[in-house]
Parts: structure tokens; C-alpha cells; sequence
């Protein structure tokens, strides 16, 4: 008997794993958390910059003090109970979701250096075989020239890490998840 491999198969043409309502998760932190109140709206984006509207962000985040809420953080502080850590949304129509949280504190980073606020991300979507892991930094925080893992991405390429202020909203920014295409997100093999 001969054994031959059996070709990849993508997540579709129709993903939707937990993507129903009771799964959404779009608030990180609750309004007693302690930090900056943060609205992030993300929106995922094929090559041509059409929203994929069959898409999921999850996003895992450290508390305002920098710590996450999750016993592997080993640190000495206690975490905020009122940040959850954790969010999951379905894209819509235009491949939008928003998040509502707090803007994290600095977390440890190797050779004991501090990294910049950021929130993790996972990103799941037709025609991605697994998932795709990036990070949203927030643009203009001057951590940001500090930070050891953006330190390994070229500075051309940076800007696709980094959300954008919301000017209609005070607290809002924007990131936007490319798929592919010449402004492709950051993705980072975990």
C-alpha cells in the first residue's frame, strides 16, 4: 500500500467558526477598568482593499499596568479583574469589527526591556489555511522607538502594525488587516 499526501484545504469558502452572536466578545475591559478607554475598530481587507465580511479578530491584551490576566504572566502585580484580556468579533459587511477597552501598559519584553502598549491578534478568513498572528501598536507613542519586536521589522514596514487616531472619536482608532497586497499586514509566525 503506498500513502500519498492529500492536498491543503482552505478554512471555506465559508468560515464560521464561532462566529455566532453568543460567541462575540467586543468588550476587553469594562468601563471600571483601570487606563485609557480605547474604541478600536479593525477592519479586515483582501489585495484589492474589499472588507472580508466572513472574518474573525481575536485579540488577547495586558491590563493598563501591563499585565495579563492569565497565569503564566508571572509578574508581581495583581491584574485588573475589570480587564478581561480577551475579545473575539465577527467581521460585517465591510469586514468591520469594534473592540472597547483600555489601552495596555507596557509589558516585559527579552533581555529585560519593556515593549510597547500593543494588543495580540489573531485573524482567521477564507482562504487562510490557519490563522495569521500580527500586533496593533498605537501610532505616535513615543514606547514605540523602544520596542524590541518592532525593532525586528523593517521601518518600512511598521506602519502596517501601527492603528491610527480616530479623529470623529475621541478614544477611537482604526487598524486595518491586509491580507495581501503591496500595504500587507505584518504577520508574525508564532
Amino acid at each position: 500500500m503506498e500513502f500519498v499526501p492529500t492536498p491543503s484545504q482552505t478554512a471555506g469558502p465559508y468560515l464560521h467558526i464561532g462566529l455566532t452572536r453568543n460567541h462575540s466578545k467586543p468588550c476587553i475591559a469594562s468601563p471600571q477598568a483601570k487606563g485609557e478607554r480605547v474604541w478600536l475598530k479593525c477592519f479586515v481587507l483582501d489585495g484589492d482593499g474589499a472588507g472580508v465580511n466572513d472574518s474573525l479578530v481575536e485579540i488577547w491584551q495586558a491590563d493598563g499596568q501591563g499585565k495579563y490576566n492569565h497565569p503564566d504572566d508571572r509578574q508581581a502585580k495583581t491584574a485588573d479583574p475589570e480587564c478581561y484580556g480577551f475579545g473575539r468579533m465577527a467581521g460585517g459587511e465591510d469586514g468591520g469589527c469594534e473592540f472597547e477597552t483600555i489601552k495596555p501598559g507596557r509589558v516585559p519584553g527579552p533581555g529585560n526591556t519593556l515593549q510597547a502598549p500593543h494588543l495580540n491578534v489573531a485573524v482567521y478568513a477564507r482562504g487562510i489555511l490557519l490563522h495569521l498572528y500580527t500586533r496593533i501598536y498605537f501610532a505616535g507613542d513615543p514606547a514605540n522607538e523602544q520596542d524590541p519586536v518592532l525593532a525586528l521589522v523593517p521601518k518600512e514596514r511598521r506602519e502596517t502594525l501601527m492603528a491610527q487616531p480616530d479623529p470623529a472619536r475621541p478614544g477611537g482608532w482604526r487598524f486595518d488587516i491586509r491580507l495581501t497586497g503591496e500595504k500587507e499586514t505584518v504577520f508574525f509566525d508564532v
